[in-house]
């Protein structure tokens, strides 16, 4: 079960879903979410919508029941086969038998229509907060295929023990809760081996070197340890849209 961990990357924004079929909605909640620092992506159905949540692993979806193709709610449906992401259902009648059954199939939370955009960005505000703070309890990242625990030290991908040592490890975690941030080899030397640790900055590299290796056994064509020459090591995801 994959859930989305943007928001624990450190400075980039976190990555909201608004899908509704009425322009002027979206378009509304689309600025208020970039004034609010999130980076935001628009679908006008529930098929495109559907398209875009496996695409980009937002943070967090914002998704109107009533949508051509697909509904809210079959949409919310798939993305519970797969994602724990927060979904927020947006309804245009506020019946009780559409809330219900929004927060029965996974929803976290519904808005009625017509609504305040300022309500909307608390809500998500609110919801990203409780997710940052549950999952940095619990240790564990998620990004698409790869999964790492500092509780146990385990790191899999496609569900798949990759065997990394203690030090490979931490680099791995640093780099992806920090997504597209680089580090130069002295960041890394100094949060992973302290500041006292008389060696030379290369013993970075080899670390790396060795991690790439081993990560390399595994498909992972959405992501990877990226070299920046001349300054440091990142965790790129590739088509990633700020």
């Amino acid at each position: 079960m994959i859930i989305s961990k943007n928001i624990l990357r450190g400075d980039a924004m976190p990555t909201v879903l608004i899908a509704d079929d009425n322009r002027q909605i979206t378009s509304i909640l689309e600025e208020y979410a970039k004034k609010e620092g999130y980076a935001p992506k628009v679908a006008f159905d529930g098929q495109e919508a559907l398209e875009l949540f496996k695409k980009m692993q937002p943070d967090i979806v914002l998704l109107d029941v009533m949508m051509p193709k697909m509904d809210g709610f079959e949409v919310c449906r798939e993305i519970r086969r797969t994602s724990n992401v927060p979904v927020i259902m947006i309804t245009a009648r506020g019946e009780d038998f559409e809330k219900i059954m929004g927060l029965d199939i996974g929803a976290d939370d519904y808005i009625v229509k017509p609504f305040s955009p300022g309500e909307v960005m608390a809500r998500i505000r609110a919801i990203l907060r409780r997710v940052q703070t549950e999952e940095r309890k619990k240790h564990v990242f998620s990004f698409m295929n790869l999964t790492v625990s500092l509780d146990d030290y385990i790191v899999t991908v496609d569900g798949k023990d990759v065997p990394l040592t203690k030090k490979e490890l931490e680099i791995l975690w640093t780099l992806a809760t920090n997504r597209n941030k680089v580090f130069s080899r002295d960041n890394l030397l100094n949060s992973l081996w302290g500041y006292d640790y008389f060696g030379d900055n290369r013993t970075v590299d080899s670390h790396i070197k060795r991690l790439r290796s081993k990560l390399d056994a595994y498909p992972h064509e959405g992501w990877e340890i990226r070299t920046i020459w001349g300054v440091g090591y990142k965790f790129e995801v590739k088509n990633d849209e700020k």
